[in-house]
């Protein structure tokens, strides 16, 4: 009751509000954000609470009972991008995915820091130099989960597209490493000792540690794929072995002074880029997959939306320092992407659009910032403000992030305008088409 009554509400709410979406020509994520902060604990949720009725989620403690389902989606989404990953299409485009991919990162990070150390000249008791320098870095973070929506709504396809993904997973990779440096430094002007291991050695171990896990499962997954062959087995295999990664990549653990610690994103993104190069049939694998993923897929983003912190905007400081985030982190995006595409000589489409692609933000940002509050404390003011202006901005751009994507993607001839076909009126064409058939026989 506790759990399946509010999993059949988020799923439902979603599925209705995307109804409205697709009149209001919106993707289907951002009805999913909003349904979950209506059913959140700010809105229905709470009247729910006070009326001692299933309405939603009554508070952030009882969404914290639902993590296993975000972290499971989570790790579906980052095989999903791992697939795309595929050598015929890395020859072609991946010299350019990974110059984009470094470059739009560093950019965005430098562009952002260089406004927030201004603004903490401006107002340095209020807006700590740790925190400009750690939300740099979180800025360089761009959410996949969304992105991989909005292009499996629309079936999007094109050089921006082919694109989008490589570089969207090679952010995460790059994001953790800036973040790495930039926690580094902030814990080094507050610290007469600063731990170097931490600052250089355990962010290169956590992504090569990450990425020899998912490949030794991407080849495990493999070789277990042989034994079987009815579509079913292959398919319960499959998901078999993606929540035995995600369980994997949970694991921490100590060699010496070393932190070794795992990426579940990373982990993922190798299991299916192993998996999509070395087995057959793959592709359609994956078709399969996506079918069975859809509601989960769902449940996530709802989720998501309930988890947003709407408190967020009743601190003026907070809004100020946020919109400024905004606004150069948008900026660093749009211009990053644009002169990396450039310098690698890309697509004219890719140059006008892959940037605007890229300012969707959630849980890798998010991630980073709770590891701010867990090594600084909740209550401590740099932390607070970290997680505060992650939280807002996550809030922004997951909100508007998706329907930018959308437009991008459409200008750059990726998504055909007329959108998606009910799948109801294809069945009946082809029921009228066999008629036909049968009649004219």
């Amino acid at each position: 009751m506790e759990i399946l009554l509010p999993v059949s509400i988020a799923l439902l709410a979603g599925l209705l509000l995307s109804r409205l979406a697709k009149v209001l020509k919106l993707p289907a994520v951002t009805a999913y954000l909003v349904a979950g902060i209506l059913i959140g604990p700010y809105l229905l949720g709470a009247l729910g609470k006070a009326w001692e009725l299933p309405l939603g989620f009554t508070s952030m403690e009882n969404l914290g009972k639902f993590n296993l389902f975000s972290k499971v989606a989570l790790g579906f989404i980052a095989f999903s991008i791992g697939n795309e990953f595929r050598l015929s299409q890395l020859k072609k485009i991946g010299k350019q995915a990974t110059i984009v991919g470094i470059l739009q990162a560093v950019i965005t990070t430098l562009l952002v820091d260089a406004a927030l150390i201004v603004l903490h000249l401006i107002i340095p008791e209020q807006f700590p130099m740790e925190a400009a320098i750690i939300l740099g870095a979180i800025a360089s973070a761009t959410a996949p989960a969304a992105t991989l929506m909005v292009v499996k709504q629309y079936k999007a396809k094109g050089s921006v597209t082919d694109m989008l993904l490589p570089v969207v997973a090679l952010d995460d990779a790059v994001g953790l490493i800036l973040f790495a440096i930039s926690f580094g430094i902030a814990k080094a002007l507050g610290s007469s000792n600063p731990d170097l291991i931490s600052i250089l050695v355990d962010p290169i171990v956590e992504i090569v540690a990450s990425l020899s896990l998912g490949a030794l499962m991407g080849w495990l997954f493999s070789l277990c794929e042989r034994f079987f062959h009815s579509r079913s087995k292959r398919l319960a295999v499959s998901v078999a072995f993606v929540l035995m990664t995600i369980a994997l990549s949970t694991l921490e653990f100590h060699i010496g002074a070393v932190e070794v610690r795992f990426s579940s994103l990373l982990v993922c993104m190798m299991l299916g880029t192993i998996f999509c190069n070395v087995c057959d049939f793959s592709e359609e694998l994956m078709d399969r997959l996506d079918r069975w993923t859809a509601p989960l897929f769902i449940l996530f983003f709802v989720l998501s939306g309930a988890e947003l912190e709407l408190s967020v905007f009743a601190d003026v400081i907070i809004v100020l320092i946020g919109i400024v985030y905004l606004i150069f982190r948008s900026a660093g995006k749009y211009t990053g992407a644009l002169l990396s595409s450039k310098w690698a000589k890309c697509d004219d489409n890719i140059v006008k659009y892959l940037g605007i692609t890229l300012l969707p933000q959630a849980g890798v940002a998010l991630g980073m910032a709770d590891m701010v509050k867990t090594y600084f404390g909740q209550e401590h003011p740099i932390a607070t403000i970290v997680v505060s202006i992650t939280l807002f901005a996550v809030l922004v751009y997951e909100l508007v992030g998706p329907a930018l994507t959308k437009m991008a993607l459409t200008k750059a001839g990726d998504i055909n305008p007329e959108g998606k076909t009910s799948a109801r009126h294809e069945h009946a064409k082809k029921m009228a088409a066999k008629k036909a058939e049968s009649a004219q026989n």
